[in-house]
């Protein structure tokens, strides 16, 4: 976004409408990562889960997200899931769409399946491929979404690799390095951004991060940003996880975007434990 879009932006919220909005536009996916926020029983508030709801296909998808869009006027969509290449055939006509009405989109995917050419020569347009680690701790998480084929279905794109750290990834301190080391020479990358594992509230799971590791994180992160020009993370953002808001009120995330699921009205709940 260039500076008149952070001033809109500014100004939407201002007048009380968040400027980004995120959109499940499907409940399917082909992976079963363990952790995977989407799937958990409190990621829509308890009384239902992603799966149980009524999501859609076809012409209804497309004109379902333009309603909403057109109705909330965001900035910036997040496109998730599920995976929405689940849904390629109606991103391809949705994409072009958001891209006349100006507005930004990003679509984040395991890659599982080729990313359409077209996708490349759009301007408002960014594609995240989700990537749990280094390739052998990847490849089990996340198959059929395998390192080989995710390298095959990205050739010719510019794509930005979205790494959640874990726990288990900790027990080498030099794995965000090494993990740097693979991803940033591709001539496809563009960025590569990381983030911490968030738990659902009340989770208990192994990928969570003690403090200890989520300071070492930071730190770490701080050391390899002078290194590694596409790890594409500001210090501001970095030292925000040595202090992680308490509550959603606190999360400048929460504050902007508004979040809404498969059916195109169920909201999705904040992630904060």
């Amino acid at each position: 976004m260039n500076r008149a879009d952070v001033i809109q932006a500014w100004s939407h919220i201002l007048h009380g409408r968040k400027p980004l909005l995120s959109i499940e536009v499907t409940r399917e996916c082909p992976l079963r990562c363990p952790g995977c926020y989407a799937y958990g029983d409190q990621h829509l508030g308890g009384e239902t889960t992603l799966r149980q709801l009524r999501d859609f296909k076809g012409q209804d998808l497309v004109k379902g997200v333009l309603d909403v869009v057109d109705k909330k006027k965001p900035l910036h969509i997040s496109i998730v899931g599920g995976d929405p290449l689940v849904r390629y055939r109606e991103l391809e006509i949705l994409l072009p769409e958001l891209q006349r009405r100006g507005i930004y989109t990003q679509v984040v995917t395991s890659a599982f399946r080729p990313i359409p050419a077209a996708w490349a020569d759009m301007d408002r347009v960014q594609v995240v491929v989700s990537i749990d680690g280094l390739q052998p701790e990847h490849d089990v998480r996340r198959k059929p979404a395998t390192y080989e084929r995710i390298m095959a279905n990205i050739a010719g794109q510019h794509i930005t690799v979205h790494c959640t750290v874990t726990a288990q990834m900790l027990k080498r301190p030099t794995y965000l390095q090494e993990f740097l080391d693979v991803w940033t020479p591709r001539e496809d990358i563009e960025g590569v951004w990381f983030s911490i594992y968030t738990p659902q509230k009340g989770e208990v799971a192994p990928e969570i991060l003690t403090r200890e590791q989520r300071t070492f994180v930071a730190h770490e992160m701080m050391r390899l940003r002078p290194l590694y020009p596409k790890l594409d993370m500001l210090e501001e953002t970095i030292a925000e996880y040595l202090s992680p808001p308490k509550s959603p009120r606190e999360c400048i995330f929460a504050k902007t975007t508004e979040t809404i699921s498969a059916d195109l009205k169920t909201r999705i709940m904040p992630c904060i434990q």
